[in-house]
């Protein structure tokens, strides 16, 4: 654009006139914005004020008579009178957990701590509030906002008489970020809790503000500011705030509440008004640009629309057609350059045609699939869908090839590929024949269980009889399911594995197999690992680590695990979930079991000989139930080292069992009938029944560690442990909780009368020489507490 030129002066004069008019025009409509915004903000405030004690006053109410039922229970007055801690304790807890009290407390008659549901090493602390007890003593009861460890309650006081007043219920409601929450989206503003401290500062206890914007509070509180004016205006984090104070307890520890709005956010639905007609503004000064341009552009454009175009076409694009509704020479010359478009997109559409479509079956080819799956797999990636792979292998397409020759085997193949399209569309699916009789379906938005129906579905269709010139032709095939992203991420992992899942369909004869990992057991890393673990049993590399039981109801550890593992000389530590599921895959735990056998046996008796009485449990896998030789080699190891079989237990888990119930617990009766003592290791996790566990000669559960780990936050975990652990008593076995990791789980195991405990709070897995200076320690420990 020339700037000397007429058009263009006059319509960057007009224009520039009318914006400094619409700029005038915003900032005195934002300053009246604001103004309005702080007069409303004002008003907000004082109607929230009364919304705010209501709020509180409610809460009071239900304390109240929370706190006046208990203390007017017949029962609870008896257990205060005669001092019966488990009875006040009890009442004083389902008391809290109905009305969702975070503190309930039972204080005597000099104001001490008689039970309190939130700790249990205060009992005889002196109640920090005296004159809300005499408060109570006065009215009958007391109220009002303190401050307790840091923490800030809304607390009601109530006596409890008998019929004299012989002790003090009091019963709060922590102010914490749950409340706030409440009182933010019932009052649509901000609150915030300052609490004064002895001496004299302010703190901000709690506040629907973010972190740093709350305290900015403190500077004006310990200013005076706060309590001084009922309604003021503060900046905080450099934003305006109107705010209202509302002292809720006052002495040395008084609590005032600040209820705050921010004057952006009031000004916002003006300012969304305003910003709308400055859009309108800015669109009218546009438009006025493009007016005085627009007849300049006339003669120009149709030019610059042809010189695109053929650009386009050059470099390889595909633009739409040109429509110019001229009768000149300018749309003469666009038709013919629509019609050179035309003729090369058909010779582009012939070329993609014999690049990427099977001739014989007009289906996408292999390399045209790989492109849909490479375009599926971004899909995934992001999120927008699950997609499936299948790959098909007709089954006695040789024979029909061979017997009824290539021209009916040519028509076989025509007809499954349009079987095939029409049962899965080309909306849902693309359906593709990779070569010869091998063919291949993509599912977008096709989960496992989709994908498993799907192909079930397909291999039903297929199993229909096929009339090809008068010959009754049958044909089945089997199919290898793979998804994205669990089973790979890229189109050559995917075609592989589900290479792998269809052949090993087709071993199996199941028809249809999603992957597993475990069909892949030939990949050169796998190979080389085996070997390598071969080596390492049969040099001793493997190291058995022990982790100690401990008895919950004496603190005594008679019993350890024993637990395998590997460190590698190259590969360094590799983890039992590594080599073990691989090792009873490819039926080597057989000589990994008989090698830890051997050697805790061997361990056991050293230790016997020192004066070490230790029972250990070695864990067997399904394989080594199947195998008839385990009871005697277990049998034959303990009298070569003149052990007693009941030092050692043997656990077993539920789903090896169930591999196969009639073997299997023929093998437990044989180990049993020698002596040994078996347990079921991470009990709850698999899918036996109880009419299985009651036929095992089992003497012990393991609970899994999965439920023991979440039953201190989780209640269907507690109740899970707690019924297993009753489950286990009634049928007269010993239970044990694996994975204790915190003292709390080992006080509720404790509380729950579980016998053993198992878990990193009291040991990780180490040595047998350094378990042997554990247990040193662990008993000196015990004999001093």
């Amino acid at each position: 654009m020339r700037i000397r030129s007429l058009r263009t002066r006059i319509a960057l004069t007009f224009s520039a006139l009318l914006l400094v008019v619409q700029l005038l025009g915003f900032f005195a409509a934002r300053e009246t914005i604001t103004h309005a915004a702080r007069l409303n903000t004002e008003t907000e405030l004082q109607q929230a004020e009364k919304v705010f004690n209501q709020i509180m006053q409610s809460h009071r109410d239900q304390l109240s008579q929370a706190a006046a039922v208990v203390a007017a229970d017949f029962g609870f007055r008896e257990a205060v009178a005669t001092r019966n801690q488990g009875t006040i304790v009890s009442a004083l807890r389902n008391t809290g957990d109905r009305i969702k009290a975070d503190l309930v407390m039972l204080l005597d008659l000099d104001a001490r701590t008689v039970a309190d549901t939130r700790i249990s090493d205060e009992e005889g602390a002196l109640f920090p509030y005296p004159d809300l007890i005499a408060q109570a003593r006065s009215n009958g009861s007391a109220s009002n906002i303190i401050q307790l460890d840091g923490r800030l309650y809304e607390l009601v006081v109530v006596p409890v008489k008998a019929p004299v007043t012989i002790g003090w219920v009091a019963m709060g409601f922590e102010i914490d970020s749950r409340f706030i929450g409440l009182l933010n989206s019932t009052m649509a503003l901000d609150v915030s809790f300052l609490g004064q401290a002895v001496g004299g500062g302010w703190a901000v206890l709690a506040s629907s503000l973010p972190g740093g914007t709350a305290a900015n509070l403190i500077a004006p509180a310990n200013a005076g500011q706060l309590g001084r004016e009922k309604s003021i205006r503060l900046t905080l984090n450099q934003e305006e705030y109107g705010a209202r104070t509302v002292l809720l307890h006052s002495g040395p520890n008084g609590v005032e509440a600040v209820l705050q709005r921010s004057i952006a956010e009031a000004a916002a639905p003006f300012l969304r008004i305003q910003a709308a007609l400055l859009v309108l503004s800015l669109i009218g000064l546009v438009v006025s640009i493009v007016v005085s341009l627009l007849i300049a552009r006339g003669v120009t454009r149709p030019v610059a629309m042809l010189t695109g175009f053929a650009r386009s076409v050059g470099e390889g694009g595909n633009p739409p057609p040109l429509e110019l509704a001229r009768e000149d020479e300018i749309g003469a010359l666009a038709h013919t350059f629509n019609d050179m478009r035309e003729a090369l997109d058909e010779r582009e559409a012939r070329i993609t045609g014999l690049a990427y479509q099977d001739s014989l079956t007009g289906l996408p080819n292999r390399a045209l699939f790989r492109e849909r799956v490479m375009e599926a797999i971004a899909l995934a990636q992001r999120g927008e869908a699950m997609v499936a792979v299948m790959v098909m292998d007709l089954d006695r397409f040789k024979y029909v090839n061979d017997t009824l020759g290539h021209t009916i085997g040519d028509q076989l193949l025509v007809e499954v590929g349009q079987r095939l399209h029409a049962a899965m569309g080309p909306q849902s699916a693309t359906v593709a024949r990779l070569g010869g009789d091998e063919f291949a379906v993509l599912l977008i938005d096709g989960s496992e269980a989709e994908a498993m129906r799907v192909a079930q579905s397909l291999l039903t269709l297929l199993e229909r009889p096929m009339l090809l010139e008068g010959q009754v032709v049958d044909v089945g095939a089997s199919i290898g399911i793979v998804c994205c992203p669990m089973h790979g991420d890229d189109v050559d992992t995917l075609m592989r594995r589900a290479d792998i899942a269809m052949y090993a369909a087709k071993r199996s004869g199941s028809g249809c197999l999603l992957y597993d990992s475990r069909h892949d057991t030939q990949t050169p890393e796998r190979l080389s690992l085996m070997g390598e673990l071969r080596h390492a049993v049969e040099h001793d590399h493997l190291t058995v680590f022990y982790q100690p039981k401990m008895d919950l109801a004496t603190g005594e550890v008679r019993q350890v695990e024993a637990l395998v593992r590997w460190d590698h000389a190259t590969r360094g530590f590799i983890a039992p979930d590594r080599f073990i599921p691989f090792a009873e895959q490819t039926g080597y735990i057989k000589a990994i079991t008989r090698w830890v056998v051997r050697h805790v046996v061997a361990q056991t008796a050293d230790w016997l000989e020192r004066g070490i009485d230790l029972q250990t449990s070695i864990n067997v896998s399904a394989r080594d139930l199947l195998d008839n030789e385990l009871p005697d080699f277990f049998q034959n190891v303990l009298k070569e080292y003149r052990v007693d079989p009941r030092q050692i237990w043997i656990e077993i888990t539920e789903s090896a069992v169930m591999e196969d119930p009639a073997h299997a617990l023929s093998t437990l009766e044989k180990l049993h009938n020698l002596g040994f003592r078996l347990s079921i290791d991470d009990f709850g996790t698999g899918y036996s029944s109880l009419a299985y566990l009651k036929r095992m000669p089992v003497d012990e559960i393991k609970i899994d560690r999965s439920f023991v780990m979440g039953m201190v936050t989780e209640r269907d975990d507690e109740v899970i442990v707690r019924s297993t652990i009753d489950l286990g008593h009634n049928m007269g076995l010993k239970v044990v909780a694996e994975g204790v990791e915190t003292q709390e789980i080992l006080d509720r195991l404790r509380e729950c009368r579980c016998d053993l405990a198992q878990g990193w709070l009291l040991s990780r897995p180490m040595p047998a020489a350094k378990l042997e200076d554990w247990l040193l320690a662990w008993r000196a420990k015990k004999a001093t507490a």
